[in-house]
């Protein structure tokens, strides 16, 4: 590993008088640099789909499952990256890790809009979308990292659902700014260059934002700060752990990160299947404009912001702390969306952002709350690893099936086809979450159930 993603030190102890007011103006400056970092990789990670309809057109050879397989390759890799990244992430600084993932991904992202020669080549689309979706797993892992570094379990599900609204502000942004960068341009390649060049200056941002752990700062660990200590803390919760202690002590045991993980992928295929799809189905199925299926999937994107905060609110509020209530109620009520998007074949467009709206709001909580839950099943040294975990099943067995997998069904059995295997995912989702209702945390603490 290079050396200077490596942990930083511990430094000399910050004086007492300025203990509270350093420890306050760091935590919210990591924030936003891990906010603004996870929203800026957005801008560079799904735009693609918003070209598949512009490369339709100018390569009619093209099926919609051969450039759904370009998807596919960049789920895959995102998945396997956010796993075997966050155990990198655990052992490296996040002020280095982060930016230096969003600024190769930008490199790529701008490849597919300057360099258009690559769409003679399928292989050569796959290829570089899957290289993206590796480097796309960099951003995830330091931002869990950072979170439980600076903030304690007893405020972890506040901020890990407002953080979780970087999602959507860069998932809503990717299509306006593309919108911007065609209108400047009149280039379909814009979306991804003039989009490549935002997120590259927020990755600088980020850079003289982001810090490594407390200590690193002078700072006692955030469990002394706050006297929030999980069950059974100690100084060795804050040593670094080996690989193995990470993966067969405190992940692959887990029965309930299992259970999540499983939810996670049927989740995921109704997200991705969904968003990923917006422009292609709004357009080629229903005969709308660009303009109008960019809207839509900003809608999605934005309704997502007051749905995750809410679902968070209620999984706290309502369920006692309790993720799996929540999330069963959230995706029961996707369902009914679903549904509704499915019924509106031959019906007007405002029923379409109706359900996208509905759609959005609902399913990014679920999405949320089993990152969360994730964080909370393992010591904090091994969180990038286990949200990387569930993260794993969510783009390899959801979303990388959402790619290839919708464009194959569309083609084959109609979206008809495309819109039963998502209410069938739902279902799914609703079941293995249920395999966690037993599960009960311990108020103030981590749970510590394996």
């Amino acid at each position: 590993m290079l050396g200077f993603l490596k942990p930083a030190p511990s430094a000399e102890l910050c004086p007492a008088e300025q203990m509270d007011s350093t420890y306050r103006r760091l935590r919210w400056q990591v924030f936003a640099g891990i906010f603004l970092g996870y929203a800026a990789y957005y801008l560079v990670r799904k735009n693609f789909a918003l070209a598949i309809p512009d490369i339709l057109k100018e390569h009619p050879e093209y099926s919609k499952a051969a450039l759904g397989a370009a998807l596919t390759g960049t789920s895959v890799a995102y998945g396997f990256s956010k796993f075997l990244m966050g155990s990198v992430s655990d052992r490296s600084n996040p002020k280095y890790f982060l930016p230096l993932g969003l600024l190769l991904s930008c490199a790529l992202t701008a490849v597919f809009g300057l360099a258009k020669g690559i769409y003679a080549s399928l292989f050569a689309i796959i290829a570089l979308q899957t290289l993206n979706g590796w480097v796309q797993g960099m951003g995830w892992p330091p931002c869990g990292k950072t979170m439980v570094h600076w903030f304690s379990t007893r405020e972890r599900g506040r901020i890990v659902s407002v953080w979780n609204v970087s999602h959507n502000v860069g998932g809503a942004l990717v299509a306006s700014f593309a919108l911007v960068g065609v209108a400047l341009f009149a280039d379909w390649g814009a979306k991804f260059y003039f989009n490549a060049l935002i997120a590259a200056v927020f990755a600088v941002i980020v850079f003289f934002l982001m810090r490594d752990t407390p200590q690193s700062c002078g700072l006692p660990p955030i469990e002394e700060y706050k006297r929030d200590y999980p069950p059974g803390y100690s100084a060795e919760h804050e040593r670094t752990f080996t690989f193995r202690e990470i993966f067969f002590e405190h992940v692959l045991p887990n029965k309930y990160l299992w259970a999540i993980a499983f939810a996670n992928a049927f989740i995921y295929f109704v997200r991705y299947g969904v968003v990923d799809w917006i422009p292609t189905y709004l357009q080629t199925a229903k005969g709308f404009s660009f303009q109008q299926s960019s809207l839509g999937w900003s809608l999605y994107e934005y309704a997502a912001i007051p749905g995750t905060l809410v679902c968070g609110w209620m999984s706290d509020k309502v369920f006692n702390g309790r993720r799996a209530p929540a999330t069963i109620l959230f995706m029961a009520l996707t369902l009914v969306a679903v549904v509704v998007y499915a019924l509106n074949r031959n019906g007007p467009l405002w029923i379409d952002y109706a359900a996208l709206i509905s759609i959005g709001f609902l399913i990014y909580g679920p999405i949320m709350l089993i990152g969360l839950h994730a964080l909370d099943l393992v010591p904090k040294k091994a969180a990038g690893t286990a949200a990387g975990f569930t993260g794993f099943f969510g783009y390899v067995f959801g979303s990388a099936i959402a790619g290839s997998g919708v464009g194959w069904i569309a083609d084959h059995w109609g979206w008809g086809g495309v819109f039963g295997s998502m209410i069938g995912c739902c279902l799914l989702a609703i079941l293995f979450s249920a395999f966690t209702l037993r599960h009960r945390p311990v108020e103030g603490t981590e749970s510590n159930v394996r």
